[in-house]
């Protein structure tokens, strides 16, 4: 560190205070009324550099004792600076260099202000406004110009190739926005650039190797050569303009010597890197009164009604020993908010092609908006966490002098955006402010402000050293990471074996395992260390953040278990002391997802219940699509539930939505699946589709009733997904597949629904299932599960043959698709599977005594056609029944009974049966209505008379109407806030 002697501060400040960029006393006082929220002193430019030098030299020094006057702006403009940034995207050709000019315009030329800022409390324009815009390259420059040095090492060819293209192309953007009597000059010096670029990448093949330093000369041209292209399109419009090289001005100190340009998007690229404020302000001044004059914008001329605009390069610096380097990638940011500080400006705009910062990354959380404020710390936190919005060091020039951060949309500039400022309130002073409250219970405060994530990192684990000593090991851990210089991301340790876990870079993983190695040799080599390990697999970091956490219980509860229920493992987890933010590590592959089911738990978004409808063509399919599109409003305002159904089939096609988004909106399936989108059903692609699928709530729905698709329920189940199954294939299935699917419910905190199986919509299981838990003891089970069944001995009498009762049944839509399963007896017998396994019998349907109201020969035939074909066919055979029917219809009648499918579960005897007997008024199944179903619950505490579930049960809308519960239920309990 360069020290300093105390005249040669005064000496520095005494320069500091007659900056052409600090406010007068008359101007100062009118910084508050354009937004400039810290107006602290008469004059305020030395504040920063008093700071600065108490927090490195060591030295106090009173801002009042050392300044006494100050130096009017341009032309005695009244308002203070203001700095504008604006990244790649948004200087990507020449159409948005003319826009960012057209806005910088616009901005300079002043706002209107809001009527309380002023003395009369009337709206009043604020005067034109001293603008500074920090630009960074354009968009994919700084990275053709790392392929030109990379090149160099290979083929000169290549590299010079590169850049010729590199340079072609934003002198092409630059004759677009300029004459050539503006533009000769800067494409002569351009062109001079690319030679000096050439003579130093030259040089690389002899050395073999490229030093950090000349990545960082050559890729800060970017800057420079976007700065002057925007400057030659604001010299057009007869601005009074200049461009500053801020290689000239901005003096930096890097604690990590040849660190290099950093990784691009890093949370940490720019840490290491310290702005020298005092020697900064002076080259500030020098070149405000040396170029600034020479180039117009520090001048008397400027008509009163204009700014002057100053163009900045964004990135680039001058290291303290006079060499080139850069604030690292993602920097630019900085760059913007270390010159505020300089400017001592009254706010900094970050203008960006988002709507401000979101809660989460609408990339990957669709439902994310964007956060009306931040404080400082917030922001810093969502930066450090992976934010890609702003960069973690942007944040602190700005803290001291209070200066506003506005994050806005270039392609919408009239919406508000985020602004950022105020620091959060101290974890002491929150301590004072009462007790813990669980979060939930300040309805509408939400007590987080966003989540974001980091991709690509590791786990390094230190086990077992206990011997040791807890501290020891920690110091010695993680002095080896700083030695080798990693970043550690995160820390988490456990004392009872002195095991401690940090999370680091993924591309710094094999460094940090070799460091930890080295340092821990002889405890490996003597077994005092049990081993070191790390993580093969990449893995991310999800973070909540908000200043509301702190002294809430409830908040990481419902963090994790939002996790939990979107079946995202979790690795590690730590929480930040201030109680600001919790974070944890999970795979890589899930950080989507949790980062959707966190955005959901804290009801920043509707709960999204992502579906997949199989068998969306058929008459059970269609008619849910058409229910949950008729209630889709209702949902969405009463339970603050969407459902989105992403994926549907029929028995030959299929269709899925694009990144998991929602399609079906409409009832026409059909069309969706007849259109070219559609592809042929493929259970496996639909099943590697399903565990793709970021959103964390997901239900398969399977109308098909199909044993094939059954067969996937396991897979489904084990990716964290739930399933419905009005069929009961499944349910009643081969018992080794059944038992599989049990595993897979319990092994992964999801759910098999599957109450319209055996009642439509009606709570048989649910019913069954409640009784059970409390400790009933269930006996029999009795009554009639089949709706056709229950209307064709419902309306068959001496003038309504049998065959005439089936034909109306299958009309009515009450039967299964093949009516043999009905009449034999077979549908009925799976419903009573699936009840017995319900009550713990091992039945499976052969265990079952059917009988069947169907001869062999019916039952047996091989019919073929189309599926009203085959039942017209059927129907045709059923007529050599009717007599024998209307027989034994007549001989129960006589006897004043009635005919009746009746079923039975014995648990004492373990006997099930379905068959057709004669019923007397005394029995529940007497009065038994066409379309209804009936089950008497004959139990140890049901005694004197059953518990009866009864009720209309048959037809594709009721049953529907039974998935819709069971999607609900599901639904209900991913919604937190329900």
């Amino acid at each position: 560190m360069r020290l300093y002697n105390r005249s040669f501060v005064a000496i520095a400040l005494s320069a500091c205070c007659v900056s052409a960029f600090a406010p007068s006393k008359h101007q100062h006082a009118t910084k508050s009324a354009v937004s400039h929220s810290a107006a602290q002193s008469t004059f305020q430019s030395p504040s920063f550099l008093t700071n600065n030098l108490r927090n490195n030299f060591q030295l106090s020094v009173a801002t009042s004792e050392i300044c006494a006057s100050s130096v009017t702006r341009p032309n005695d403009i009244a308002n203070p600076w203001e700095v504008h940034k604006f990244g790649g995207a948004s200087l990507a050709d020449a159409g948005l260099y003319r826009t960012v000019g057209e806005l910088l315009i616009t901005e300079s030329s002043g706002r209107l202000m809001p009527a309380d800022d002023s003395e009369d409390g009337e709206q009043k324009h604020s005067g034109p406004i001293p603008t500074m815009a920090i630009v960074s390259a354009r968009a994919g420059m700084t990275d053709q110009l790392v392929a030109v040095v990379d090149s160099a090492l290979l083929d000169m060819n290549a590299a010079e190739s590169a850049l010729t293209k590199a340079v072609e192309t934003q002198l092409s953007i630059l004759k677009e926005l300029a004459p050539p009597t503006i533009t000769d000059e800067i494409e002569e010096r351009m062109l001079k650039d690319a030679k000096d670029i050439l003579s130093v990448v030259q040089s690389l093949r002899m050395i073999r190797s490229v030093p950090p330093s000349v990545m960082e000369v050559v890729t800060g041209f970017g800057e420079i050569w976007s700065a002057q292209t925007l400057y030659a399109y604001l010299k057009h419009k007869g601005v009074a303009t200049a461009w500053l090289d801020a290689r000239d001005v901005l003096i930096v100190r890097s604690e990590k010597a040849n660190a290099g340009l950093g990784d691009k998007g890093s949370s940490s690229s720019t840490g290491g890197v310290t702005p020298l404020y005092v020697e900064s302000a002076l080259k500030m001044e020098e070149w405000w009164n040396g170029v600034g004059k020479k180039e117009g914008v520090n001048s008397e001329d400027i008509p009163p009604t204009e700014a002057p605009i100053v163009i900045a390069t964004g990135f680039v610096a001058t290291s303290d020993s006079g060499v080139p380097t850069t604030l690292k990638r993602s920097g630019s940011d900085y760059s913007a908010t270390i010159f505020a500080k300089l400017t001592d400006s009254a706010r900094v705009t970050m203008w960006k092609n988002t709507d401000g910062v979101y809660t989460a990354d609408p990339r990957r959380v669709p439902e994310a908006f964007s956060i009306d404020s931040l404080k400082y710390d917030e922001a810093m936190e969502l930066a450090y966490f992976g934010a890609q919005v702003l960069h973690p060091s942007a944040m602190e020039p700005c803290i001291d002098g209070n200066i506003p951060v506005y994050v806005r949309n270039i392609f919408n500039p009239d919406f508000k955006g985020t602004v950022i400022q105020g620091r959060c309130t101290s974890l002491s002073e929150t301590n004072k402010a009462g007790k813990v409250v669980n979060w939930r219970s300040k309805k509408g405060e939400i007590p987080i402000k966003g989540i974001t994530s980091v991709d690509g990192v590791s786990l390094l684990t230190l086990e077992g050293a206990s011997v040791i000593g807890g501290a020891q090991v920690a110091e010695r851990f993680m002095g080896s990471m700083a030695g080798a210089g990693i970043d550690v991301l995160m820390v988490t340790q456990a004392s009872a074996e002195s095991s401690i876990t940090i999370v680091v870079p993924e591309n710094m993983g094999q460094a940090a395992l070799r460091a930890a190695q080295s340092t821990f040799e002889l405890e490996l080599s003597r077994s005092n260390v049990n081993g070191i390990s790390l993580t093969d697999k990449s893995l991310a970091i999800v973070a909540i953040v908000g200043e509301g956490m702190a002294l809430q219980s409830g908040v990481s509860a419902t963090f994790m278990s939002s996790l939990a229920k979107a079946n995202v493992n979790i690795r590690v987890i730590a929480q930040g002391s201030s109680e600001r933010q919790v974070a944890v590590v999970v795979d890589g592959d899930d950080a989507s997802r949790a980062l959707r089911a966190a955005h959901m738990a804290f009801t920043l978004s509707q709960t999204m219940v992502s579906v997949t409808v199989l068998g969306a063509t058929g008459k059970l399919g269609s008619a849910l699509i058409r229910q949950l599109n008729e209630q889709r409003e209702s949902l969405s305002k009463k339970m603050n539930l969407s459902i989105c159904v992403n994926a549907v089939s029929s028995s030959k096609k299929m269709i899925m939505g694009k990144d998991g988004k929602c399609l079906v909106t409409t009832s026409d399936v059909n069309e969706m699946l007849d259109s070219d989108e559609a592809t042929g059903l493929d259970m496996h692609a639909l099943t590697m589709a399903l565990k793709a699928d970021v959103n964390p709530h997901r239900v398969v729905i399977d109308c098909t009733n199909d044993d094939s698709v059954a067969d996937y329920y396991a897979q489904w189940l084990n990716s964290g997904a739930n399933v419905i199954s009005p069929g009961r294939r499944a349910g009643a299935g081969p018992m080794d597949r059944y038992k599989e699917i049990r595993e897979a419910v319990s092994s992964n905190s999801v759910e098999w629904q599957y109450e319209s199986s055996v009642g439509s919509s009606l709570p048989v299981l649910s019913t069954l299932r409640d009784l059970l838990q409390t400790g009933d003891d269930v006996q029999l089970l009795r009554g009639c599960l089949s709706g056709t069944m229950a209307y064709v001995f419902r309306t068959m009498d001496e003038n309504t043959s049998f065959s005439e009762a089936v034909r109306q049944a299958v009309e009515k839509d009450f039967a299964e698709n093949n009516i043999r399963e009905d009449l034999s007896g077979v549908d009925a017998a799976r419903k009573v599977v699936v009840l017995a396994r319900e009550l713990g019998m091992d039945v499976s349907v052969e265990d079952v005594v059917v009988e069947s109201l169907l001869t062999d020969e019916i039952r047996n035939k091989e019919y073929t056609g189309t599926r009203e074909e085959i039942n017209a066919a059927i129907l045709e055979d059923l007529k050599s029944l009717d007599e024998p029917m209307l027989k034994r219809w007549k001989e129960e009648s006589d006897n004043g009974r009635l005919l009746r499918y009746k079923f039975y579960v014995d648990v004492a005897t373990g006997i099930c049966q379905c068959k057709l007997e004669g019923v007397d008024n005394k029995d529940t199944l007497y009065r038994l209505r066409e379309n209804e179903n009936l089950i008497a619950f004959e139990t140890s505490r049901y005694t004197t008379s059953p518990l009866i579930v009864k009720g209309a049960a048959a037809g594709p809308e009721l049953a529907a109407a039974g998935m819709f519960a069971d999607l609900l239920r599901i639904g209900r309990g991913f919604s937190a806030s329900t």
